[in-house]
This record gives C-alpha cells, structure tokens and sequence, in this order.
C-alpha cells in the first residue's frame, strides 16, 4: 500500500471554499470510487488555512490512474485557486 498525507495551506480565510469546491467537484467521492482506492479522506488541521488528506492507494497504478483522471486534473485548478502550499509525505506499508 501507499499512503499520501497531504496539507494544503490555504490562501487566507479561504480553508472553506476550497473544501467547498473540493465537495461541489465531487473530487473526494470520485476518487474513492476508483479501483484501488482504500481511504481518501479530508480533514481539518490545526491552523485555520489548513486542510489534510489522507489518501491510501493498493498499488503505483492505482496511483498513476488517479493522476490520469479528469477530476484529479480538477482538483489542479481547484487549488490554483485557493491553496497557496502543498505538502506531500509519502509512505509505503505491507498492511493497515
């Protein structure tokens, strides 16, 4: 498995439009649907421009067919909107 934590740091006061349209887009729902997905999930971190995903993937090609997807290349304009900072922890694990 492959575990992704992300945080975005939001451009100021805009934490809850990028959340917003984050769920609009249906970029959480879509990317859960996709075969080799085991947890996409958002939450809040501690500052308040911040949000966190947590993402785990069976395998690199689950990985590579998320990237190649329409609604992850929505998510890239989504946050050139509203996240002034990604950062990215990648993990490998045998099991969760």
């Amino acid at each position: 498995m492959i575990i992704y934590l992300v945080r975005y740091k939001c451009k100021a006061g805009s934490r809850k439009k990028f959340l917003e349209a984050l769920c609009t887009n249906s970029i959480g729902e879509l990317s859960q649907q996709e075969e080799g997905n085991i947890q996409y999930e958002y939450s809040y971190g501690l500052d308040n421009d911040e949000l966190l995903l947590t993402e785990v993937w069976e395998d690199e090609s689950s990985i590579e067919n998320h990237r190649n997807s329409a609604h992850f290349l929505k998510l890239g304009e989504i946050k050139s909107e509203f996240v002034e900072n990604t950062e990215i922890l990648r993990y490998k694990a045998d099991k969760m």
